[in-house]
């Protein structure tokens, strides 16, 4: 017999339902991020659609902000930035206290640290009285200064000589910030004043006999190899005369000569 085929509601409606879907979601969007300014934003700096909605988590000095959605989003998804500095963003500028929320090495955001160390404090025993004005194991804490909020200084440094890092905002000239040991050729320590021990005239000075026959011309190297023959020629004549005087010296002393002949 043959089969009569009749769509259902939900296969008819589906184009409808995912387009009402798209819309809605544009409409939360708008309100979620303040309006098409923030929407297109985000969609230029993470590049997420559908949108990513989450719970404001708090944060950084640069401006970056971190959300978390636990519910709509599986595991590696849930935690992300929006930069505060969308034109100039790197990966360094996230700080380590937010690198491990953000790859959950640990679950409670930097923004909560104070009230948390303010509520486990209630739980030490003071074993003995002191004076230090830090009340807690974590201890003082110098404030950190990072070259455009970029705590990776590996990446602040030149992409070439004399003209900076346009990328990092490193103007040309300036010294690299990243950390070098004592006998590397980046050092300032380690580099060795340059000593000049000759000049081919025209700013052409050298340090080594190598540098210098690399900035002769060829009409310097054709005359100076002419003189190196000259004297060479030179030192030949004069041994010949030296040898040819021994000579006649010893013979003078009966040099060659038969004993009792």
């Amino acid at each position: 017999r043959r089969a009569t085929f009749v769509p259902s509601f939900r296969s008819t409606n589906k184009p409808t339902t995912m387009v009402y879907g798209v819309i809605r979601n544009l409409q939360a969007s708008l309100k979620y991020r303040g309006g098409w300014k923030g929407l297109f934003e985000h969609m230029y700096t993470n590049g997420d659609y559908p949108f990513k909605f989450g719970t404001y988590m708090g944060a950084d000095t640069a401006g970056n902000r971190y959300y978390e959605n636990r519910v709509d989003y599986p595991f590696g998804q849930h935690r992300w930035v929006e930069p505060g500095d969308i034109h100039n963003f790197d990966s360094a500028s996230i700080p380590p206290e937010w690198h491990g929320w953000m790859t959950s090495m640990n679950d409670a955001p930097p923004s909560g640290e104070e009230a948390y160390i303010e509520e486990r404090k209630k739980n030490i025993i003071p074993l003995c009285e002191s004076d230090a004005n830090i009340d807690h194991n974590v201890g003082h804490q110098e404030e950190v200064y990072n070259f455009h909020h970029l705590h990776n200084l590996s990446t602040v440094r030149s992409r070439g000589w004399n003209i900076g890092n346009p990328v990092v905002g490193l103007p040309p000239g300036a010294k690299d910030s990243y950390y070098t040991q004592p006998g590397s050729p980046y050092n300032d320590a380690s580099i060795r004043p340059r000593v000049n021990i000759g000049d081919l005239g025209g700013g052409r000075v050298y340090k080594s006999e190598k540098w210098a026959d690399r900035l002769r011309t060829v009409d310097e190297k054709a005359a100076l190899e002419k003189a190196k023959e000259a004297l060479t020629q030179k030192a030949i004549a004069s041994e010949e005369a030296s040898a040819a005087r021994r000579k006649m010296a010893m013979a003078q002393r009966g040099a060659g000569t038969v004993a009792g002949a």
